[in-house]
């Protein structure tokens, strides 16, 4: 998926736990860049177009370990243990980006290292991929709105 798209759906994850947790603003970060994270590991994204990230890409395909849930729990469960303030958004901004990848043709590695794969029909950058992203981005106006304010 674009970044667009799992941005939009990860905001609309956080809006239903925001007023729920001790420090939204952490909260609302961490789940924005851990959205982000898994795809470090593609060239054209936008944190793998970083220089600093590039010698990455040599070692991990795009959607392999990283893209895996196994990581995500990993991460979070080290989080949790050091900084429990960054657990949760972490966790949910992670794991919202790798459950939309699983709806992609490409799919992903949802437990790395079993090789299953998780897929379905959307293309990334598609038509449905589109229709997606209007969704979730007019349902988190809606929840902004009415919920928030």
């Amino acid at each position: 998926m674009l970044i667009r798209t799992h941005l939009a759906i990860a905001v609309f994850a956080m809006l239903l736990f925001v007023q729920r947790v001790n420090n939204p603003l952490v909260f609302v970060f961490v789940a924005l860049i851990a959205t982000m994270l898994p795809d470090i590991d593609c060239a054209f994204s936008t944190l793998g177009k970083s220089k600093g990230l590039r010698f990455l890409q040599f070692f991990v395909d795009h959607r392999g370990p990283i893209h895996s849930f196994t990581l995500c729990l990993i991460i979070s469960f080290i989080l949790a243990f050091f900084l429990p303030a960054l657990a949760f958004g972490f966790f949910l901004g992670y794991s919202v980006h790798l459950f939309s990848d699983s709806f992609t043709k490409e799919g992903i590695m949802p437990f790395w290292p079993y090789p299953g794969k998780s897929s379905w029909r959307l293309k990334t950058g598609g038509v449905l991929e589109s229709g997606v992203f209007l969704f979730f981005l007019l349902v988190d106006v809606f929840l902004f709105i009415f919920v928030i304010l």
